[in-house]
Formats: C-alpha cells, sequence, structure tokens
C-alpha cells in the first residue's frame, strides 16, 4: 500500500487493521492521497519566510485536497434519552472524504505544538466510538524532514550566501528583537563564537521546528502508548525530498 509514496521517502504507517479496511472497503483512498502527495512541493524560501498563519505549503495542500473532495466537516455527536438531550459534543476536521460505506478523517499537522496530536487522536477515538468514522489520518513532518530541516536552512543560507539580517529582508524573514539579540549574543560571545550562519541556523530552527512541534517521532511516541487506540490509524510522513532549491 502506497507504495509509490514510499518510493519517493514518505513514511507510510497503519494500525489497528487500517490497511485492511482501506484496502477493502476504501480502495480509492490511495489513488486519491497519492495523486495529492506525488507532486507535493514546498519551495525552501517559504520554510524561511516569516509571517503569521498557516503555511503556503499546508494551504496548497488543503486546497488539492478539497478539490479531491476531501473538505472540512463538523461533526455533532449528541446523547439523547426520551427526546432530551443529555451530551452534545462537537468535533471539526480538516478533511473529511464521505463515502456510501464510510468516512475517513484526515488531519495535517505540518508545524503545531506537539498536544494538537493528543487532540486529533483522541478525537479520532470517541469519533471511531460512535460508527462517525472508519480510519483516522494524519500527514505530519517526516523523521528525514525533521532531522535534516538545520541541513536544509544551511544550504538555503550557502547558496543565496546570507551573512547578515539585511539579506534576510529580501526573502520575508524579519527575526524578532529576542531571535535577533541571541544570534547576536551567540556570534560575538568570547568563547566559541559562532559565525552568523551557524547562529541563524541554531536559533532558527529551534524556535520554528524545534523537538516541541509536531513531527513523526512526536506521533509515533503517542501511538505506542496507545492514545487514539482503537480507532484504525494511517499515519503519513513528509520527507526531506519535497523541499525544492530550483524554484
Amino acid at each position: 500500500m502506497f507504495e509509490h509514496l514510499r518510493q519517493k521517502g514518505y513514511q507510510i504507517e497503519a494500525l489497528s487493521h487500517a490497511r485492511a479496511i482501506l484496502q477493502v472497503d476504501f480502495p480509492s483512498v490511495e489513488n486519491e492521497l497519492e495523486a495529492v502527495l506525488s507532486d507535493f512541493q514546498i519551495p525552501v524560501a517559504e520554510l524561511i519566510a516569516g509571517g503569521g498563519g498557516e503555511a503556503k505549503g499546508t494551504q496548497r495542500l488543503r486546497n488539492s485536497l478539497a478539490d479531491k473532495g476531501w473538505p472540512k466537516f463538523h461533526f455533532r455527536v449528541e446523547r439523547t434519552i426520551n427526546g432530551k438531550t443529555l451530551e452534545s459534543q462537537s468535533h471539526e476536521v480538516d478533511h473529511v472524504r464521505e463515502y456510501d460505506n464510510g468516512r475517513i478523517a484526515l488531519e495535517i499537522e505540518w508545524n503545531n505544538k506537539d498536544p494538537f496530536f493528543d487532540r486529533d487522536l483522541e478525537n479520532y477515538k470517541r469519533l471511531h466510538a460512535d460508527g462517525a468514522i472508519s480510519v483516522g489520518v494524519i500527514i505530519t513532518r517526516g523523521t528525514s524532514l525533521h532531522e535534516n530541516m538545520r541541513s536544509i536552512v544551511s544550504r538555503f543560507l550557502d547558496v543565496n550566501e546570507i551573512d547578515g539580517f539585511e539579506q534576510l529582508e529580501e526573502w520575508d524573514y524579519q527575526p524578532t528583537p529576542r531571535q535577533k539579540a541571541a544570534i547576536n549574543k551567540m556570534i560575538t560571545r568570547h568563547n566559541s563564537p559562532l559565525s552568523f550562519r551557524e547562529a541563524f541556523i541554531r536559533k532558527f530552527v529551534s524556535d520554528k521546528f524545534g523537538e516541541a512541534t509536531t513531527h513523526w517521532r512526536k506521533l509515533e511516541d503517542r501511538v505506542n502508548r496507545g492514545v487514539g487506540n482503537p480507532c484504525p490509524l494511517l499515519l503519513i510522513g513528509l520527507p526531506d525530498t519535497i523541499v525544492q532549491f530550483d524554484q
């Protein structure tokens, strides 16, 4: 399953019989997700650019999924006795694909705080228990993308010969005063001072793509502890090969 994505470096893991469920009851899911992810790319400059809100790459991925019939979906689950509502819960899921025989839910966790995995997995558990979904899917940064982020940023700085803050402004990156002070401190310290590039890489990656953000190992830690169990899960890790330097 998902052999084409595996060949491209994607990490794929199916849990709690998700593979059998998808292959037998929802065979089109594999083709639809492969069609969206096979050509998914992120220009390296988008990793560097500042600004709030959702990343452009995530927006493109969401739009591609919506075009394939995976829109945002709101679930409302109520428990009633004799017409009286005793409990009501609402769940919003990034993307849901509806079929005649069930639903597949999908969340994208590109770069949130890692507790968002707990939220997603617990939502999937409840929705599956209520019969609202058949499988829950999570897409996040894979191991190669997370662990090689420093080398990716280093290559970007080297290729563009960036050795100061003013050059970064051309790429829409504006460090906060705190970040700028931390970088300057590493450059000017008496013991083992760093070059601008080394200091920037260290501060930028730890701030923007640190260990406490959503990536494969954090997701794996949770499913290994049983979070979300017994909901069938499909986990997809984005590889470092999606980062493009030739644009």
